[in-house]
């Protein structure tokens, strides 16, 4: 967690946690059912498409990650790799070929 030292306070600052989870059906509720138990969020924001979870708050990052882990999601620190597989998997297959053989 950041805080600041200076003579005159010591609050936290908030900070924006950036996570993949596995989200299937209904586990937008249960993620926030998690992340509601934690002291200090803010907002979450959820992009199913993506699976992509944005957590904004005074939080540590590990303990937001062990919070959703504990309710039974797979979830990891977003990183630059998943912006790019997010973007291959996104991309649209109706040119792909494969040894002159289209698959879609």
């Amino acid at each position: 967690m950041y805080t600041c030292f200076c003579a005159f306070c010591f609050f936290p600052l908030s900070q924006t946690v950036e996570l993949k989870v596995e989200m299937v059906g209904i586990h937008e509720k249960r993620l926030r059912k998690c992340l509601s138990k934690l002291k200090g969020i803010e907002k979450v924001e959820v992009d199913a498409n993506s699976q992509k979870v944005v957590v904004t708050g005074y939080a540590h990052r590990n303990k937001i990650l062990k919070a959703i882990r504990r309710g039974g999601l797979k979830a990891d620190f977003w990183s630059a790799q998943n912006e790019l597989l997010n973007a291959y998997a996104s991309a649209s297959y109706g040119n792909l070929r494969f040894n002159n053989f289209s698959f879609i």
